[in-house]
């Protein structure tokens, strides 16, 4: 009876864990969304949310895979500031159908729920200010292993991409783990100001880079000044690191965001097509 009692009381352990499963739909600060959305079935996938084990507990993430065969490629899919909604769904079951063990965790578990939050702002102040990178890197990480782990994923051939918020995350990962073996950032901050919980940004990074990271930037973007661009540009050729920066010119950010007005579909499909043969030459395919 004791035990029966006990399983009603919260596991201290896992209290701080505020986002337990995946929002489902578009987060409330990005509607209406746009008419031009991209939706990607999911025939002939094995699609759908998992449980992550972390060190303190589990995550809700998003995984996508071929529904026969494998083990696959695996890559590690990074959220915009809107958490895993459909759109970064979308991106995962995009992956899948080009034969990956896609999974996008969410990052902000332990944080807050930004789903319901309708102000960029609030988003950013009340949940993705509080995130540390420390956190982000060992959940990735986690994330690995269980693909790893499931059967279903190879490994030996990970790669990561992520946007905006994740788009920086990418850098972040590429210098912090070797088995790494490329990465894709779309239009993620180089540079910005530290603090406890975000200590470093990428251009302080690049002697550290692991892995060749492909960064797609648009050259007007309003958060991203070009000359922050151009800096990193010269930091990989300084320190020889075999990455590359594609500045695309009159683009904005959020340019592959195809459920927003940002949206600019020439310039996502060619990031798409150099994200797929970057990930093939570098071995993540």
């Amino acid at each position: 009876m004791i035990e029966d009692l006990r399983s009603l009381v919260p596991d201290v352990s896992r209290r701080e864990f505020v986002v337990t499963s995946l929002a489902a739909g578009f987060a409330l600060a990005v509607q209406p969304v746009s008419a031009q959305t991209v939706t990607t079935d999911a025939k002939g996938l094995e699609a759908g949310e998992v449980k992550i084990p972390v060190k303190d507990g589990s995550i809700p993430a998003y995984r996508a895979m071929p529904a026969s065969g494998g083990p696959f490629p695996v890559v590690l899919v990074v959220q915009e500031i809107f958490g895993v909604h459909e759109h970064i769904k979308d991106v995962c079951r995009r992956f899948a159908k080009l034969g990956y063990l896609a999974v996008a965790p969410e990052m902000y578990s332990r944080q807050g729920d930004v789903a319901n939050l309708k102000e960029i702002q609030e988003i950013i102040s009340k949940v993705v200010s509080k995130v540390p990178d420390a956190q982000v890197m060992s959940d990735l990480d986690a994330a690995v292993a269980w693909a790893k782990k499931s059967g279903k994923g190879n490994t030996a051939k990970l790669g990561i991409t992520g946007f905006c918020w994740g788009g920086r995350i990418v850098w972040l990962y590429a210098a912090h783990n070797p088995e790494l073996k490329a990465g894709v950032a779309w239009y993620g901050r180089l540079v910005g100001q530290t603090n406890e919980l975000q200590p470093k940004y990428p251009l302080a990074l690049v002697e550290s880079l692991k892995a060749p990271v492909l960064g797609l930037y648009g050259g007007a973007d309003q958060g991203i000044p070009n000359d922050t661009v151009e800096k990193m540009q010269k930091a990989l050729k300084d320190a020889k690191k075999p990455s590359e920066i594609i500045l695309y010119p009159d683009t904005p950010h959020g340019f592959h965001a195809d459920y927003r007005p940002s949206y600019r579909k020439d310039k996502a499909d060619d990031g798409w097509k150099r994200l797929q043969e970057w990930f093939k030459k570098h071995g993540a395919a």
